[in-house]
């Protein structure tokens, strides 16, 4: 059970996985999904959101049984299959953590840009850096802070989500004698749909937050698993509502690979001022949001690869009267202004999935591996096994959907940090593990 004066509700410890999920797919990506998928992003939008809480739920029985782990997937696959794949799978997690910092940020300079009128080109990835920055050192004033002042964000942006669609769909309709026609089935190919799915994969990623300090919240794993899955139904539920107001407001032709997908709907569909103001106002909140909770985990992760001995001793400062890892935030703000140079943002978003991918994979063979063993969560996730093959043969297909620049860079990073392990057992004079795969 988790007690003391860092102890986190359920209902906030949701916000921070909502803040996560929130931010990183209405607000940013979800006209990028509908100008890669046309409207078929509305059936996509809830198809992967159902992968996402499968997903979730495998998260949240392993977040139970090891409650007091702060790397969520990397823990998990550590535990499992031990330090070779638990190294491969937490670097690859951070940076896809780290980049998801970045992809989330860019959607809040594209907001702010747009907002005082300047050029996206010039200005966004200025004021990213800045946002960046800026919550880095909100972090670094520790988890409960971090947590709490998300959770009052999280209540404020989906007010100003809910006026959105309200607001959007009557305009809609009142500049519009049949707007219903811009969301008949069309406008995207096989590959624009699995292009979308990897974006929309992206949008909920984030409800891995919570795993980072399950032991944090209140009833421990048991709370948190509820606090992952309670997140992403909601999110399903308002990622739905609100692509269908943006295709009631514009065709899907309309839409392009942009951060900023909201302002540019109302822009379009010439909204009156004032909700054109009010949704950019809950647009720099829901990214900022968004990006606080990435920041979080992300800086834990970092602390907990150290602590089990696959990073160097500088990865495992903590502040813990803070409950903070100081330069795990340090770390993830640098990798993150860096990779907003990697690409545009449907780029930078595949980048970041390559990782989310590879974790989530192990976190499936994981929950196998563990419920062989005999474990007894406090929460179990249901349908088993058929849950995790499942899930396994989803996130393989939507490999497919990743475009070249992405698998390269996965490829690369993965070779890489596998010359880096042997490399430095060489130097430490391990002995190789030699197991017999058939007898």
């Amino acid at each position: 059970m988790a007690s003391g004066k860092n102890t986190i509700s359920v209902w906030v410890a949701m916000a921070v996985s909502l803040g996560a999920i929130i931010g990183a797919g209405i607000f940013v990506l979800s006209g990028t999904a509908i100008a890669l998928a046309g409207s078929y992003a509305i059936i996509m939008f809830i198809v992967i959101g159902v992968v996402a809480l499968m997903i979730a739920l495998q998260l949240g029985e392993l977040g139970s049984l090891m409650p007091k782990l702060k790397g969520a997937s990397y823990s998990y696959a550590y535990r499992a299959f031990g330090s070779e794949m638990g190294f491969v799978t937490g670097i690859m997690l951070f940076f896809a953590y780290a980049t998801e910092v970045s992809v989330i940020s860019l959607g809040f300079g594209s907001y702010l840009a747009s907002m005082l009128g300047l050029p996206l080109a010039v200005a966004s990835i200025p004021f990213a850096i800045l946002l960046i920055v800026a919550l880095g050192l909100v972090n670094i004033m520790g988890i409960k802070k971090a947590a709490s002042a998300d959770s009052a964000l999280v209540a404020i942006k989906i007010a100003i989500l809910i006026l959105f669609a309200v607001a959007g769909i009557a305009l809609a309709f009142a500049h519009n004698s049949n707007p219903l026609a811009n969301i008949a089935m069309g406008g995207g190919n096989l590959a624009g749909i699995f292009a979308a799915s990897v974006v929309i994969f992206f949008a909920y990623a984030g409800f891995q937050a919570v795993s980072s300090f399950a032991d944090r919240v209140k009833g421990g794993g048991r709370g948190a698993a509820k606090a992952i899955v309670y997140s992403v139904i909601i999110s399903m539920v308002l990622y739905t509502v609100v692509c269908l107001t943006l295709m009631l407001l514009l065709p899907a032709s309309s839409y392009k690979i942009s951060g900023d997908p909201l302002s540019f709907a109302l822009q379009g569909a010439h909204a009156p001022s004032w909700l054109f103001f009010a949704v950019d106002i809950g647009a720099l909140i829901a990214t900022a949001s968004a990006a606080l909770a990435s920041l979080l985990y992300s800086s834990r992760l970092v602390y907990q690869i150290g602590s089990d001995g696959l990073l160097p001793k500088i990865a495992r400062k903590y502040d813990r009267d803070k409950d903070v890892a100081v330069n795990g935030v340090i770390i993830t703000s640098i990798i993150a202004i860096v990779m907003l140079f990697a690409g545009n943002i449907y780029i930078i978003t595949a980048i970041a999935n390559v990782g989310l991918f590879i974790s989530f994979l192990m976190t499936s063979f994981a929950l196998l591996h563990f419920r062989r063993k005999g474990a007894k969560p406090a929460f179990r996730a249901p349908l088993y096994p058929y849950l995790p093959i499942i899930t396994i043969v989803a996130l393989l297909i939507l490999f497919a959907g990743l475009p070249k620049e992405a698998l390269v860079f996965g490829m690369v990073v993965i070779l890489s940090l596998l010359i880096i392990y042997y490399s430095l057992r060489e130097v430490e004079k391990k002995k190789p593990v030699i197991v017999k795969l058939f007898r």
